[in-house]
């Protein structure tokens, strides 16, 4: 099947060509179009109905209105002389309000607008909320409704916002602006030059690695080329796939999808490039497409298992509990199965098309290359394989150490670090009013025997709730139309974001609400407080049975790519113990150095996935080229220092540019992406530079051929091809 692929793929490569200039594009710019009508917003949407907050954002849909994709924001109306609020004053800034919960806000279309893009104009609900104790300024709750991660939403807000700070300043008022889309506009518009100059950077790491390997402008540029084109039909094809089973997509799944696949695409065609300048080296009377079709027939095998490692691991997620796992997951294994097929198919047919010039102006093809770094490396690990074992565990062994006394962060704590005008607001409405006002913890109480509700008869919990260390405001009770429904909002002192609002949901508060509700009611918690609560219980549980269902699924692959027994318990033992080193550094780095509260809840099993999944990728690749290069007459360790040298600069250019992929996610304003940006990038370098460089060839050499119990690589011998049976090489240790 991979032969056949690559055999067309070099036949006709035009054809091929042709198909992927045509449908992928064709796929990527649809994606584009239509990723944000894809993406769920918000956390909550994503736990099962079991949980205590699922069910009160169920109440809140059905009986109360709220929307599933509705963006609160928080207006502070002040006078601009910074006098105290009067009764008159309060009047305008109200009949202000009445006037834009009547106006239609429309979106604004821009050059930058997709020409399919969806039209996010409305009318916003405003009402006054509340004002502060000392009269410095009033609250205005607002709801817009749109993906906030959308460009056409943020439009809208911008257009909203600006209009309202007209209106408002004709009367002598100013405006502050916090909470939801207005914080995630704000952090956009203050991250945006540094993002593009990152994006950029970037770019420019990936050309110029790949111009100071190959000496070429096409090696350099084709690569990027291919990759766009399939991780933009890959990313269409998630979109589309999403669409149609109506299964909304975590907000991070199309940057995550963006980063793996650029990051996993040019690895491949790295492995491609590297093998067919090797192939063009040693027979120089092939042409290039006879070069191409050969080694996409060979590197494809090992390309396939690599892919379909990553897609086992993630696939995985698929049993999860919480939905942004259990979507993120196939999510990702879809775009890699393209991104396969994109390797097997455009991939070769590029090779074919330009053969030898794919390495101009380089004359690199002309003469074997002198013996350097790699070819060291390998003479080293040949001769002193147990003191680089030794001195590899103890890295990583040291590092693996700092996941003592690691907590987990399922808040959104630290923020971006920057001084946005959203953060000042949110900063001047703290200091008279408690830190939850603008996000408050709703309690929602439904009758269960037919009786109306009344806040007479609600009085005894909301009272009880008053007295709880750590609620500072308890609002009136508000009763649905049919009185079958209630909701009270508490304002916490604690920001909602922090531990310590989900450390008061999940004990006082629910305690309170499970001894006072009333006889004949039903009582739930709701919130962000109480979301992020209920997700550290489902993300806990799911930790504990991704972890060993994936690494059966990897073991399997490994058994079946290597035909081996004890070669892929030492590759799982090795990317288990890079993945525990990563996971200690980070550790080490955010809680300890950056003193935040703790590594981000999804961390641990996303650098799972992606350091045990992309990590064995690279051994893969070392361990597929270890056992053909054994499969040569001479002792064991002269085949892994063959297989060092001509492997090693492939994975090693390979590591950084994958880690440059990630790298740049760390710079992003999230703080969850920038811990998965930095610990992936260095799980990545750690994978590529000590695992598959120096561990796993140094064990391989201790081993010998013994590495491929119970079915060894058969001794071919070079003038007549025939293969012969050996006793296994005995290799002194040290």
């Amino acid at each position: 099947m991979i032969r056949a692929l690559t055999g067309f793929s070099t036949r006709s490569p035009w054809k091929v060509i042709a198909l992927w200039a045509v449908l992928g594009l064709a796929a990527a710019v649809l994606g584009q179009a239509f990723v944000f009508r894809a993406v769920q917003t918000g956390n909550a949407g994503f736990l099962p109905a079991q949980y205590d907050s699922a069910a009160a954002l169920k109440i809140a849909e059905e009986r109360f209105g709220a929307k599933p994709d509705a963006n609160l924001l928080t207006v502070l109306v002040a006078r601009s002389d910074e006098a105290p609020l009067s009764a008159a004053d309060e009047r305008r800034i109200d009949a202000q309000a009445a006037r834009l919960s009547e106006k239609r806000v429309v979106m604004p279309r821009t050059e930058e607008t997709m020409p399919l893009a969806q039209d996010h104009s409305q009318v916003p609900r405003v009402a006054p909320a509340m004002t502060a104790p000392d009269r410095s300024f009033r609250l205005l709750s607002v709801e817009l409704t749109g993906n906030p991660a959308d460009p056409g939403v943020q439009d809208t807000y911008r257009a909203f916002r600006d209009s309202t700070r007209e209106a408002l300043a004709e009367e002598g008022l100013r405006t502050g602006f916090t909470g939801g889309i207005a914080d995630r506009v704000d952090a956009t518009e203050a991250e945006k030059t540094r993002s593009t100059i990152v994006g950029v950077a970037m770019l420019a790491v990936i050309v110029l690695l790949h111009v100071f390997v190959f000496r070429s402008v096409a090696a350099a540029l084709l690569p990027l080329l291919a990759v766009t084109v399939i991780g933009g039909a890959a990313a269409g094809a998630v979109v589309g796939a999403a669409l149609l089973t109506d299964i909304g997509l975590s907000e991070s799944t199309p940057s995550l999808i963006s980063v793996v696949l650029m990051g996993i695409g040019i690895d491949y065609f790295l492995f491609l490039l590297f093998r067919f300048r090797e192939q063009l080296r040693e027979h120089p009377e092939q042409s290039g497409r006879e070069a191409a079709a050969e080694v996409a027939g060979r590197v494809g095998t090992a390309i396939t298992s690599a892919a379909l490692t990553i897609v086992a691991a993630f696939a995985t997620l698929g049993v999860a509990s919480f939905g942004q796992f259990r979507v993120l997951g196939p999510a990702i294994a879809l775009s890699v199965l393209v991104m396969l097929l994109g390797s097997l198919t455009l991939m070769p047919a590029l090779l074919a098309v330009t053969g030898r010039k794919m390495f101009w102006p380089s004359r690199a093809l002309r003469y074997e290359p002198r013996a350097g770094s790699a070819a060291r490396m390998g003479d080293r690990v040949a001769r002193r394989p147990f003191t680089l074992v030794l001195a590899s565990v103890a890295l990583l062994g040291t590092l693996a150490a700092g996941v003592v006394g690691m907590h987990m962060d399922y808040g959104q704590s630290g923020g971006s670090g920057e001084r946005t005008p959203a953060v000042t607001t949110a900063a001047e409405i703290s200091r008279a009013l408690p830190a939850g006002v603008s996000d408050p913890t709703s309690v929602f109480v439904t009758a269960s025997d037919g009786v109306a509700l009344t806040a007479e008869r609600l009085g005894g919990l909301s009272k009880a709730l008053a007295g709880v260390g750590g609620v500072g405001q308890v609002a009136e009770t508000v009763l649905t139309e049919d009185r079958r429904a209630a909701r009270i909002d508490l304002f916490l002192t604690a920001d909602p974001h922090r531990q310590e609002a989900r450390d008061l949901v999940t004990g006082p508060v629910r305690a309170t609400v499970l001894a006072h509700t009333p006889a004949g009611t039903e009582a739930h918690v709701g919130g962000t407080a109480a979301v992020f609560a209920d997700i550290a219980t489902a993300v806990d549980k799911d930790l504990r049975v991704v972890f060993p269902v994936a690494a059966a699924l990897i073991a399997l692959i490994l058994i079946a790519l290597l035909r081996s027994l004890l070669a892929p318990v030492i590759l799982l033992a090795s990317v288990g113990l890079g993945f525990a080193a990563t996971l200690g550094a980070s550790t080490l780095v955010f809680q300890h150095a950056l003193d935040r509260p703790g590594v981000d809840f999804t961390l641990p099993l996303v650098l799972f996935l992606f350091v045990v999944a992309l990590g064995t990728d690279y051994n893969i690749l070392m361990s597929d080229r270890i056992r053909e290069e054994m499969a040569r007459p001479g002792p064991a360790r002269a085949a892994v220092g063959r297989a060092v040298r001509h492997t090693a600069p492939a994975i090693a250019t390979a590591g950084l540019v994958l880690a440059a992929s990630f790298g740049s996610l760390a710079v992003t304003p999230a703080p969850s992406t920038q811990q998965i940006g930095f610990a992936t990038a260095l799980g990545i370098m750690l994978s590529a530079f000590v695992l598959s460089i120096v561990l796993v060839p140094a064990l391989s050499t201790l081993l010998g051929r013994s590495l491929w119990w119970p079915v060894r690589p058969r001794r071919r011998t070079e003038e007549t091809g025939t293969q012969e049976r050996r006793t296994p090489d005995r290799v002194p240790v040290g």
